[in-house]
């Protein structure tokens, strides 16, 4: 395989051959070398550089396993095969792709597999929408083709001129190398887990690089990501509420896959129950109504959070739990009594400390404890300044700092 760097110009040549060819040879004429990647699931082009039986074959059944005659089987699997393609290539300066709903789901699939900072660029009729899906946790460009992309017009034309000439920016221009010389560690905050997280970092800035992800669902995810890809030197993951998301139908969830970095690397881990008194859902009328007569806080006009019960605490607990036991690095997982939010304190709207009881008995009766895993009960608050030192500590421990 070739050592110079490439820009990949993907999408489905049976219906997209004149836009690629298009964004193609704009970007060729900033110097940049260039390869037409098709991942039509119809009738192949033969103007590819890289045809879509060559992506096909990288599908773990082969291309017969893509090539079906049935639309929706043969798109999920040339996605798949078109991951695996991406997988394969060490020479990638970035990746632009064209494409409706399911050349975007083709394309995007594959650009998600790429480390962050990779530049990536999908122009697509989908883009003005939720994209979630496509990005996921990913520096992933988004652009909307404003005209569908079924010709080159007066439109189309300056829509593709520009992402042609910024895909070739960003693959041309030198990145911004400053590095912190300091180990990067990765840590996880909501609102009303500010405090902690504040003073966390405060504490551990001199030595580590802290970054705060909000934990959002997609913040989240991308956490782990940079968990599970070997950039962090540990984990201070106190805030977890978007398992109550997940689990209770909130609007920022978790994947089913939340601590699953921790069975993948040996990594030094603090985590807590940060926020597992909530699930949030958009606007107060946007509740879901089998939820309305429950205790409510209406965050702002757009978010509005609901009280978890006993016993959605005690699923939680284990659901977490059964993830905790998983972890083959060393884990100090802090139950705060004190409350586990701003609003769980006494006197505040979600204060419940026998939910917080079962929610922390369930996690000791589900998590097997060991000389590296380890339940710690701490009689504070997650928002005192005795919890964050406690949480320093504990880090401190288990990274023999």
């Amino acid at each position: 395989m070739s050592t110079e760097k490439t820009v990949y110009v993907v999408g489905c040549c049976d219906t997209k051959e004149t836009e690629l060819a298009y964004v193609a040879t704009r970007i060729r004429q900033q110097g940049l070398r260039v390869q037409v990647v098709d991942v039509s699931t119809h009738q192949p082009s033969t103007m590819a550089d890289i045809d879509a039986r060559q992506v096909a074959a990288c599908h773990p059944g082969g291309a017969d396993a893509v090539f079906t005659g049935d639309r929706g089987t043969a798109v999920a699997a040339m996605g798949d095969a078109f991951e695996h393609f991406m997988r394969a290539r060490s020479d990638v300066a970035g990746v632009i792709g064209l494409g409706g709903s399911g050349g975007t789901s083709i394309v995007t699939q594959g650009m998600r597999t790429l480390p962050v900072g990779t530049p990536r660029l999908m122009v697509s009729t989908v883009a003005a929408g939720n994209v979630s899906s496509y990005v996921g946790p990913n520096d992933i460009a988004m652009v909307n083709s404003i005209t569908d992309i079924a010709g080159l017009n007066s439109i189309s034309r300056v829509v593709l001129s520009n992402a042609a000439n910024a895909m070739a920016g960003m693959a041309r221009g030198e990145r911004d190398q400053t590095q912190d010389d300091k180990p990067a560690i990765g840590l996880t905050m909501f609102g009303v887990t500010t405090p902690c997280i504040t003073e966390i970092s405060a504490q551990l800035q001199d030595r580590y690089e802290c970054m705060v992800f909000h934990a959002t669902g997609i913040g989240g995810q991308s956490m782990e990501k940079l968990a599970a890809s070997g950039f962090f030197q540990g984990v201070l993951d106190i805030t977890t509420t978007e398992v109550c998301d997940l689990l209770f139908g909130g609007v920022l969830p978790a994947t089913q896959d939340r601590f699953g970095f921790l069975a993948e690397r040996a990594l030094p881990y603090v985590g807590s129950c940060g926020a597992l008194d909530m699930v949030n859902f958009g606007a107060k009328d946007s509740v879901p109504a089998h939820y309305r007569e429950r205790n409510l806080y209406v965050h702002n006009p757009q978010i509005t959070l609901m009280r978890t019960t006993r016993e959605e605490n005690i699923a939680m607990g284990r659901w977490i739990g059964e993830r905790l036991n998983r972890a083959i690095g060393p884990v100090r997982f802090l139950l705060p009594e004190g409350g586990v939010s701003v609003l769980d304190a006494p006197g505040m709207p979600f204060h419940d400390p026998e939910a917080d009881a079962a929610l922390f008995q369930a996690i000791e009766d589900t998590v097997q404890q060991t000389a590296l895993r380890q339940i710690i009960r701490v009689p504070h608050a997650i928002n005192s300044p005795e919890f964050a030192a406690l949480a320093v500590q504990h880090f401190h421990d288990i990274t023999q700092g």
